[in-house]
């Protein structure tokens, strides 16, 4: 008989280990198989399945819902009452949702399908949230206006959150995020805000709220994120995988708005700014010791290597590859190297440890 990961964090979460302790047998643990010899233990955790079988659930899932989906599609177009069997049939939807989610999310305790699950069970809440705006919409109304996408991105928001609370998946979170977004983006449109295009979203210099919305959303993300990370250090519990999945959509929300910002602006010193906020973006994330933000950044320094090495743009991509693979090969040195030589300021000792755990001896 073998401990597992899940046996671990329930220790954690029940009393009878501590957070560091667990971190101690997960590094030994992972050592002692040979996955972590050269990371010493300090790896981001990421897990999207654990093996090919969650992938044939998924597939299966997905195959299901779209089949639902269509029959949802033809039944709500049949008939005087066809609208009100689509409520039913939203509602019978999330119902479903739940009870796989009850199979496959806490006595299973899948990755992949808890994952698929929370997707679907956002969509049909958006449904359920459009199908409840058309009940009160002018006669003529156009099926996606902004007042049905607000009303659908609000039931979403609200009802992934509920299944986040019940359920725990962290990716729901990412869910979360995104409707929060959407209702709010729609709560600027039905106020009077203009939207004519992507880069409004990315832009500050753009007319309109949406960029200024996008990236205070993304530093409130951010935050959050930050909260999750620091109750979790050691990173066992779900609360990393919480703020993991926080970082994913803060982080593109912060870098995308900035590095477009930048790259649209006239000002000759706009490229040198921009470099240096990724500049800021690296360090910051090696210090919270979150790759997320330099994977957004990534596009952002192709372009602007593009931008003014122009002939030479291969080259210079090329030696960025070279510095990424470098800092991906020898993240815990550089970190260790950072954060030893960083003065204290609050909140130091709660972020990921940065010395490799000492084995306990025998």
């Amino acid at each position: 008989m073998s401990l597992t990961r899940d046996d671990i964090r329930a220790a954690v979460a029940m009393g009878t280990i501590n957070e560091g302790q667990a971190a101690q047998i997960l590094a030994l643990s992972d050592s002692r198989r040979g996955h972590r010899e050269n990371l010493q233990g300090q790896d981001e955790p990421f897990e999207l399945f654990k093996g090919f079988n969650e992938i044939f659930i998924v597939v299966g899932l997905s195959i299901l819902y779209a089949g639902w989906s269509g029959i949802i599609g033809f039944t709500g177009a049949a008939g005087d009452y066809g609208p009100q069997v689509s409520l039913g049939l939203h509602v019978l939807s999330l119902v479903v949702a739940s009870g796989l989610a009850a199979y496959f999310t806490l006595r299973r305790r899948m990755v992949a399908p808890s994952i698929a699950l929370a997707i679907m069970f956002a969509i049909s809440a958006l449904w359920l949230g459009l199908t409840v705006a058309s009940f009160f919409a002018e006669p003529r109304a156009p099926a996606l206006s902004s007042q049905s996408l607000f009303v659908g991105a609000a039931f979403s928001t609200v009802l992934t959150l509920a299944y986040w609370f019940y359920f725990r998946v962290p990716f729901a979170l990412l869910l979360v995020a995104i409707g929060v977004f959407a209702t709010l983006f729609n709560a600027f449109v039905l106020g009077g805000a203009e939207y004519n295009g992507l880069d409004q979203v990315f832009r500050l210099s753009a007319s309109g709220p949406f960029a200024f919305l996008t990236i205070g959303l993304g530093v409130l993300g951010f935050i959050i994120a930050l909260m999750f990370d620091m109750t979790d250090p050691h990173r066992v519990t779900r609360r990393a995988a919480n703020g993991f999945w926080l970082h994913i959509i803060a982080a593109p929300a912060i870098v995308n708005t900035v590095s477009l910002t930048f790259l649209a602006s006239e000002n000759p010193w706009s490229l040198l700014f921009l470099m240096g906020f990724l500049a800021v973006m690296a360090l910051l994330a090696i210090v919270i010791d979150r790759r997320s933000f330099l994977v957004s950044g990534v596009g952002y320094v192709v372009a602007v290597a593009i931008t003014v090495a122009e002939d030479g743009a291969f080259i210079a991509v090329f030696f960025l590859g070279v510095g990424l693979v470098l800092l991906g090969a020898f993240w815990e040195q550089f970190r260790r190297f950072i954060m030893n030589r960083l003065p204290a300021f609050p909140g130091k000792t709660r972020l990921p440890p940065w010395q490799a755990p000492q084995e306990p001896q025998a």
